[in-house]
Order: structure tokens, then sequence, then C-alpha cells
């Protein structure tokens, strides 16, 4: 085998490898442990936008699970004919197509990728970021951060969530995750902090 064979195949493999959802999603020292890129691509989101990391890390967690190329599922007819899916959500933070097209915009990341971790988790910290802004929402709340990342920070403002039992449910899983997953950090940032370099 070639030289030139032998590295595009380790690229491949290298490149799969970080599309890979984590083996434990439920974990942030885990995650982190396992993908150390991520754990720099969220401090530097953190540095840049403000928004602590266990925040952006429970919507991802909340949004996609960590799947790279995550859309909403298809509602069926009959039960089983797929229809369209209800939005062009897409990737980890599964943004929709204007508002990462803002996010380009505004930040000059044009090429910036949905499906790209350190991307999607700093439009979070970007979004995040308008949420305060914009709506007056602590980057430290993760409950009204994520109804606001749901709803927008307009329908935030009026209170749109209000008739979504559903959702508001799911924003209160949203501010748990986060603020176990800020205290579980506190117990492993020391060791991700040594040599985050080597990875």
């Amino acid at each position: 085998m070639s030289i030139a064979v032998f590295l595009a195949c380790l690229s491949s493999l290298l490149l799969a490898g970080c599309a890979t959802v984590p083996n434990d999603v439920d974990n942030i020292c885990a995650i982190f442990e396992e993908k150390r890129r991520w754990y720099r691509a969220a401090k530097k989101s953190e540095e840049r936008w403000g928004t602590p990391v266990h925040v952006q890390m429970a919507i991802i967690r909340q949004e996609s699970s960590f799947k790279s190329k995550a859309k909403p599922p298809r509602k069926k007819f009959l039960g089983f004919i797929p229809l369209r899916r209800p939005s062009n959500a897409f990737g980890y933070a599964q943004a929709l197509d204007s508002t990462w097209k803002t996010y380009q915009a505004d930040t000059g990341r044009r090429g910036a990728d949905r499906d790209k971790f350190k991307d999607a988790i700093d439009f979070v910290g970007w979004y995040t970021d308008q949420s305060q802004k914009i709506a007056g929402i602590s980057k430290w709340d993760p409950y009204n951060q994520y109804l606001a990342y749901h709803e927008g920070q307009g329908g935030w403002q009026k209170k749109t969530y209000s008739s979504k039992g559903w959702l508001i449910n799911t924003a209160k899983r949203v501010d748990s995750r986060a603020r176990r997953w800020g205290g579980n950090l506190k117990q492993c940032e020391h060791r991700l902090d040594k040599g985050w370099w080597i990875f």
C-alpha cells in the first residue's frame, strides 16, 4: 500500500471517528474523555460567547443526542406512509437553514457546517448570546435559554411556550441535566484541561 493511500484511509477513519456518537451521551465527563476535541471546542465557544459549557452541551444533547446528521422525525400518514419532515432543522444543534445563515453572516463563518461539532457548539453559544441580548435571558439559565432556543427569542417574549406542556417538561429536563452536568464537570475539568492538545 502506498503512503498516499494509507494516509487517505487513515484520514477517512479519523473523520468517521469524529462523527460517531459518544458511548455514554448522559455523562458529560465520559463524553469529553472520549471526545477531547469536543471539549476544546466547547471551551472555545464558552470563552467567545460566555455561555457555560454544561448549558451548551445540555441543549445539544436534547436536540440531537450528539448525532451529527440528525433531522426531525417524519410524521406518518395511516401509521406507515412517511410524510415531509416538520422543518429543515439539521445537525448537532438542529439549526434551521435560515437561522444558520444568519449565524454565518453575523459571525463571518461562511464555511461553518451544521454536522461539525465545533461549528454547532459555536452556533449554540452565539444563539444563547443573542437570547441574552434580545430577551435578557441569563446564559446561566438553561430552562429559559432552551425555551428561547426552541421558540425563538420573539416567541419566548410572547410566551408561546405557555400552552405547550410537552415543551415546558422538555425544558425542565434540559435544566436538570445542565445543572447536574455543571457539577459533574467540576470533577473532571482538571483532567480534561491537562494535555487536551494531545487529542
